[in-house]
């Protein structure tokens, strides 16, 4: 008997799953002979990408629901380590006792995390990397007209003004008035570069910038964030901002598990692999999603996003089956990269290339970018055909929906 042992429930993740188990069936072999098990601390693939709106909870799906009914078995467990000599992984399981589970195939697909940033005050901190994070802001805001009334009742800094940050500054504009009952807010987007959206070019900027003067908020660049309380920020340039509500969205890196796995990494801890998705220098781990550093095209390497981890998902998924039945395995091979950032009640703006050429804007842009939150990223839930119909390794992003509207 043979194992694919995944590790992560996100898009990569439930993506590898599903194209494993595709595999095996297509390929006639009893699934007691070839398991594919997926492990992960949760019981939700969560969609990530859309934890900058209105109840977080919400954005969710069961895994059990998704894995189950394809023949993927689940372990709800916390990995703490990785033994690549031995073929092991060892870890928590939710009962409190320690687990060990065997491989012979690994996929790395344990995503991304914020930078825990180096100030004073930290604590105080909120972000939105995490369902469980987003919903704690949520219910924070949601607690607001509950204080006493103060300048920083309604204040909300933002810290990073590039995709994240951008995101949930422009969506809270229009949450944070009805939560103040039409009373009057401020949104602050604070980064320490000298442009918002450095990191997204010079193509979508106007537009960013048009959006942010049309929602009223103000934008302090050029000074980096010396210190947090619970009521407000110290700006490096002596400013004091009131506020109960400073977010924090600057910087990601690769999951801490990339580390038990040896290999070159690159400045985020994404492990280099070959353009198969196996961990260079290693036969029998491969990585995708945010966990490795792939290659797109020869010039570019991937983002850290749902629009490559998800194909990376279905390559790695087919080619870590493909490996263990001797067959060929497939070289991952998106399609043309897009950009789509949503700006609250200003729409969206739709760029295409790594040069990110503007395609659409506003209202225009605002339909895209719902086809991609609501229909793209999300797996087929409760349809197990569906899923497996659509857990090919054939770069398939953009989905069918959205290719349809771009």
């Amino acid at each position: 008997m043979s194992n694919v042992l995944i590790i992560g429930g996100g898009f990569a993740g439930v993506w590898a799953a599903a194209s494993a188990a595709r595999l095996r069936r297509d390929a006639g072999v009893p699934r007691e002979d070839l398991t594919i098990t997926l492990v992960d601390a949760g019981d939700d693939h969560v969609i990530r990408p859309r934890l900058y709106e209105r109840d977080p909870e919400s954005k969710r799906c069961s895994l059990d629901g998704l894995l189950g009914p394809i023949g993927v078995e689940r372990v709800a467990a916390t990995i703490t380590s990785i033994d690549t000599a031995g073929n092991q992984v060892h870890g928590v399981a939710r009962t409190g006792r320690a687990t060990s589970l065997s491989y012979d195939r690994l996929i790395l697909a344990t995503g991304s995390q914020l930078v825990t940033p180096a100030v004073v005050g930290a604590e105080h901190l909120f972000d939105i990397d995490t369902l469980g994070a987003a919903a704690y802001l949520d219910g924070h805001l949601r607690s607001l007209p509950a204080r006493p009334d103060s300048e920083g009742r309604y204040t909300v800094v933002v810290v990073g003004a590039g995709f994240t940050g951008l995101e949930i500054a422009t969506e809270l504009t229009d949450r944070l008035r009805e939560i103040a009952g039409g009373g009057p807010v401020r949104v602050i987007l604070v980064d320490r570069n000298e442009v918002v959206g450095s990191g997204l070019g010079e193509g979508p900027r106007p537009a960013i910038v048009e959006a942010l003067d049309d929602l009223g908020i103000e934008v302090r660049l050029g000074v980096e964030v010396a210190s947090v309380d619970p009521d407000g920020v110290w700006l490096a340039d002596g400013t004091r901002i009131d506020s109960h509500t400073v977010i924090w969205t600057a910087g990601m890196e690769a999951s801490p598990l990339t580390a038990h796995i040896p290999g070159e990494r690159d400045r985020l801890g994404r492990l280099t692999v070959d353009a198969h998705l196996r961990v260079a220098g290693l036969a029998d781990v491969f990585a995708a999603g945010d966990t490795a550093a792939a290659y797109a095209d020869p010039h570019h390497i991937v983002m850290q996003s749902c629009q490559h981890a998800l194909p990376q998902g279905k390559f790695v998924g087919y080619n870590a089956v493909a490996d263990l039945l001797g067959r060929e395995l497939v070289p991952f091979t998106p399609v043309s990269y897009v950009t789509c950032l949503a700006l609250g009640p200003a729409g969206a703006v739709f760029s295409s290339g790594w040069d990110r050429q503007v395609q659409m804007t506003g209202e225009e842009g605002a339909v895209v970018k719902k086809s991609i939150n609501t229909v793209a990223i999300y797996p087929p839930v409760g349809d197990p055909e569906a899923l497996l119909s659509l857990a090919v390794p054939d770069g398939a992003w953009p989905s069918p929906e959205l290719a349809a509207l771009t």
